[in-house]
């Protein structure tokens, strides 16, 4: 795939709205359904991703860029976030453990101290 470069000009909006046409179609988002994250890291943790992208880029033969992988990564560990909370989350809880003729937590007993104040 030949190197990009990302241009911004004044064009005809009939040109505009054909990209924007091709980018839907293409499955690409368009600039309104993105959002900018922006964020300052330490001079060492730069050079060690810096130092990775560079030995990533030997490796595969392709250029891995500084977006791809930070985006990578957040992806990766909502993923991991998402699939804990799944596994973790209890299914038919109040089903299995509470009897079907316990009375509900909001009421009273009779002769329970009343919880109004």
């Amino acid at each position: 795939m030949e190197e990009r470069k990302n241009l911004c000009a004044l064009i005809p909006i009939e040109l505009h709205n054909q990209v924007t046409e091709a980018r839907e179609q293409l499955g690409q988002p368009t600039m309104a359904s993105t959002r900018t994250m922006a964020f300052q890291v330490s001079e060492e943790l730069f050079q060690r991703i810096k130092a990775h992208l560079e030995r990533e880029t030997a490796r595969a033969g392709k250029k891995l860029t500084q977006r791809e992988f930070v985006l990578g990564l957040i992806e990766a560990a909502l993923n991991e976030a998402e699939q804990t909370l799944t596994a973790e989350a209890p299914s038919g809880l109040c089903e299995a453990t509470i009897p079907q003729d316990a009375p509900h937590p909001r009421e009273e007993e009779p002769g329970a101290p009343s919880a109004s104040v």
